[in-house]
């Protein structure tokens, strides 16, 4: 069936009060889901609904959480997502990073006791509008192993960065697993029977795999793993930052996502927003960018990061989104 965006932010956000969140958490959450199906990020988007349902009955989210800041230090905050799912934490943790940029020139957020944060970059589409620099980080449960090792130990602990540009350009997106490729895009293979490449996970004895159901039960291999230790190293940085800093679990600390039964993963995120104004002026800064941006497209072929999702949502905001039946049936029966 098709759906406008609205009638199926209002659709999950009712399959997630059904589960048992709140009706903020429900709402935060649909309107992220929905924005990622909207974008084709379908491993982020309505496929995410019936797991994140099932941890809400099954006591791996908590519901009824309410986040706040519980710790404020000069630029430096931190919020307790309280186990819950982690929008709306990440929503606060936004708002007080965009805020506290205004006052002091930067802002560093860490979001503790947390879950699955979607599509990293999403959470930045705020700071850009508010003509700021942003920087995302988030840990997943182990998935890929330590540089030379073979158990999973790191998640795949995605980046994101903003940059806004001049009216009437959309900012710059990016957004990257630091795995050789998401771990939901392998989800969304073993739940259709379809292989996966390889070079993109090893099965449960370390050995490499093409078979995404093995690929689940193993780990996944590091970004650009063929060839060096690059992912697993920066993968390290990220389990640090979003972890022992600001108070969040480990990613082999935290049950997968990926099953029904396990703890409350208590994961981090972790956003940096900095103002144009505190350094070389907003005006300046976004005129360099558009340097930047100009020289890049001098090459015939070059696509700008978000380009092509922006351009899906807009087309999604316009014509609505495909929700399959079988989908629906499932939220309805769960």
């Amino acid at each position: 069936m098709k759906l406008s965006i609205q009638e199926a932010q209002a659709l999950v956000s009712q399959v997630l009060q059904a589960a048992g969140a709140g009706e903020s958490m429900a709402r935060h959450t649909a309107s992220a889901l929905v924005l990622a199906e909207s974008q084709g990020l379908g491993s982020h988007g309505l496929s995410r609904v019936g797991q994140y349902a099932t941890h809400l009955r099954n006591g791996r989210a908590n519901g009824a959480a309410k986040p706040q800041v519980v710790r404020r230090t000069g630029a430096v905050l931190i919020v307790d997502a309280q186990e819950g799912l982690a929008f709306e934490a990440c929503a606060l943790a936004i708002s007080e990073a965009i805020s506290t940029a205004r006052q002091q020139g930067v802002a560093f957020v860490g979001v503790q006791r947390s879950h699955h944060c979607g599509v990293v970059v999403d959470h930045l589409r705020a700071v850009a509008a508010a003509g700021m620099v942003g920087l995302g980080f988030a840990n997943s449960p182990a998935a890929m192993p330590a540089a030379g090792g073979r158990h999973a130990i790191f998640g795949t602990n995605p980046v994101a960065a903003v940059f806004p540009r001049a009216a009437p350009h959309d900012p710059l997106m990016i957004d990257l697993s630091l795995s050789e490729v998401a771990r939901g895009k392998i989800m969304v293979a073993a739940k259709e029977g379809q292989a996966i490449p390889a070079g993109w996970a090893l099965d449960a004895q370390g050995q490499p795999t093409t078979d995404a159901n093995a690929a689940l039960a193993g780990s996944m291999l590091p970004l650009g793993a063929a060839s060096s230790t690059k992912g697993a190293m920066l993968a390290l940085v990220v389990e640090l930052l979003v972890s022992a800093l600001i108070g969040a679990h480990f990613g082999f600390e935290a049950s997968s996502f990926f099953v029904e039964e396990g703890n409350r993963p208590g994961i981090g995120q972790a956003f940096i927003v900095i103002d144009p104004d505190a350094t070389t002026g907003q005006a300046q800064f976004l005129s360099r960018v558009e340097v930047l941006v100009q020289d890049m497209l001098q090459d015939e072929g070059v696509r700008l990061p978000g380009a092509r999702r922006e351009a899906l949502r807009r087309r999604a905001e316009a014509e609505g989104i495909e929700v399959a039946d079988s989908l629906v049936r499932q939220w309805q029966s769960a």
